[in-house]
């Protein structure tokens, strides 16, 4: 059952991406940045609306008090392909995602993507990539928008825990706006790579915003990740063999 639950998903994605990605394509040619962006969120809306009829995906958001007026940059643990569908329709602000560059190569979704205001960036050219987040995310928070990163890097199994780079923290401590950690139980649900769906609820929690001012890149990445680790521990214990380090349990107080 869950086999063919989730393969009428797949269907469901398919068939409802390529005529609103042929619309975007060609609204866009008149109309670009936030009316284009949320024009593309009524196509997440479609694709989470099966999520939770057909796949009994359903989410839980706690902590949108905490969302700031101004601009910032959203820093998520990422375990699946969720998190970059759900945070768009959770957000009432645009963001702009900073990803790698080979998504916009994917028929009719990466076409679409292309549109937007996002960073996509080439890995293999690190200088040159810093340079166009440090630029472009500069300018897209001018323009209204959220940035939002992956601190690592990659969707990573339930349970587990990545290395966490200080892109995103470096680019708040250029710009001087604050980071908003974001902790996703996606995999409970939607595990890393796999096809089947399974039924339940994803937790998303949004910590308070740190501020970036005076501090390094490398010490607020490690704030980030203790609350996030943390609080991922704190919604989905189950999942983690090993109860969370003394210095991330202080950094999950809420």
């Amino acid at each position: 059952m869950l086999f063919l639950r989730s393969l009428l998903y797949m269907l469901w994605l398919i068939v409802t991406v390529v005529p609103y990605a042929v619309m975007v394509l060609v609204v866009s040619i008149f109309v670009r940045g936030a009316p284009l962006y949320w024009l593309c969120v009524g196509w997440i809306r479609i694709a989470l609306f099966g999520a939770r009829w057909i796949c009994g995906i359903r989410e839980r958001v706690q902590g949108l008090e905490n969302l700031p007026d101004g601009p910032c940059i959203l820093l998520s643990k990422h375990q699946s392909a969720w998190e970059t569908l759900a945070l768009p329709k959770i957000m009432p602000r645009p963001l702009s995602f900073v990803f790698k560059r080979e998504l916009l190569f994917v028929p009719f979704f990466g076409w679409a993507l292309g549109r937007l205001d996002m960073v996509h960036i080439d890995r293999s050219k690190r200088a040159e990539a810093w340079a166009k987040v440090a630029e472009q995310g500069r300018r897209f928070m001018e323009q209204g928008c959220w940035v939002i990163m992956f601190p690592e890097g990659t969707r990573t199994p339930r349970g587990s825990q990545g290395t966490y780079k200080s892109g995103g923290t470096r680019l708040a401590v250029t710009t001087g706006v604050p980071v908003v950690p974001i902790a996703v139980t996606s995999a409970r649900c939607w595990p890393r790579q796999a096809f089947i769906k399974r039924p339940g609820t994803i937790d998303v929690s949004i910590g308070k915003p740190i501020p970036s001012a005076g501090r390094n890149a490398d010490e607020l990445m490690r704030e980030v990740e203790a609350w996030i680790e943390a609080e991922m521990r704190r919604l989905d214990p189950e999942a983690y063999a090993q109860p969370a380090p003394a210095a991330a349990a202080a950094g999950g107080a809420n």
